[in-house]
């Protein structure tokens, strides 16, 4: 099941990248986004599946300590990217909904490569704090990983030494990164919403809202297990209910991304169209 959780999420999230990139008609602002947002869902599960697979298949269930923090490293990284491109992309949707008129000269491509620029920049720079102060830390004692890929909370609990100071800043970071996003989320929805109320045709007040509800019932879905996991307090731990709610934010969101997004949307829909007619097409010609 997992494997084909993995392989469907490649595909898909790949099938979007790559029309993206060689569709002209998708070289828009919003698209840029939906192309960065696939290819972060393939890099995310990328650093974990592959891994869990290797155990289920294999029963390879060591990890080398380098890798160990290669991979949580990596990991958070890519996570902190995808809370600031979930922000950045809701407003790309505020400015498209709210102010249509205005929108060619707000989401210039300058600013919107700045945009993606920040967060990917934004994604691998919060975490580097917290992951060098875990490296410092002494681990003398047992060393199996109670989760399924090596995270912050479970790799702090095999530290034999006092680990108050690395979860304090590790739930700052977080805290204010996932919060954040997720606020700037909210936001922009809600004068989204607003915005529908207005609109006079009530089919397209009822296609836009029906819309941005899956576009913000999945952004929740990534959201609000990661203030589960990563907002704390204290370094308290539970490895049955975090793993399976990491599992929603690790495995499922990133499965739902293309289908949410992408693969119900008109133009993508049409790429797709163009592209099977043309090798249709040379296959004929051939």
């Amino acid at each position: 099941m997992l494997l084909c959780i993995y392989l469907l999420t490649l595909c898909g999230n790949g099938s979007i990248f790559f029309l993206v990139i060689f569709d002209q008609h998708l070289h828009t602002p919003m698209y840029f986004f939906v192309g960065n947002l696939s290819f972060l869902d393939m890099s995310y599960t990328s650093v974990t599946i592959p891994k869990m697979l290797s155990k289920f298949l294999m029963n390879l269930n060591t990890i080398s300590y380098p890798a160990c923090f290669a991979q949580m490293y990596i990991f958070l990284s890519l996570g902190s990217a995808e809370c600031l491109l979930l922000a950045i992309m809701a407003y790309d949707r505020y400015i498209a909904i709210c102010s249509p008129l205005h929108y060619q000269t707000i989401m210039t491509k300058r600013f919107y490569l700045i945009l993606s620029a920040v967060a990917w920049t934004g994604g691998f720079a919060t975490p580097l704090t917290a992951t060098l102060l875990a490296l410092k830390l002494p681990y003398c004692g047992s060393n199996v990983i109670h989760h399924y890929y090596c995270d912050h909370p479970p790799l702090l609990q095999l530290a034999c030494a006092n680990t108050s100071f690395n979860v304090t800043v590790g739930s700052s970071m977080a805290a204010f990164l996932i919060l954040i996003s997720f606020t700037l989320v909210v936001i922009s929805y809600i004068k989204i919403i607003i915005a529908i109320l207005k609109i006079s045709s009530h089919v397209g007040r009822k296609k836009t809202f029906s819309t941005c509800a899956s576009h913000f019932a999945v952004v929740s879905l990534f959201f609000l297990p990661l203030i589960f996991m990563y907002v704390r307090p204290t370094a308290s731990y539970s490895s049955d209910v975090d793993s399976l709610v990491a599992f929603l934010y690790t495995v499922l969101t990133p499965m739902m991304n293309p289908f949410i997004y992408s693969l119900r949307n008109k133009d993508i829909k049409e790429a797709f169209q163009r592209k099977i007619s043309c090798k249709y097409s040379i296959s004929n010609m051939e």
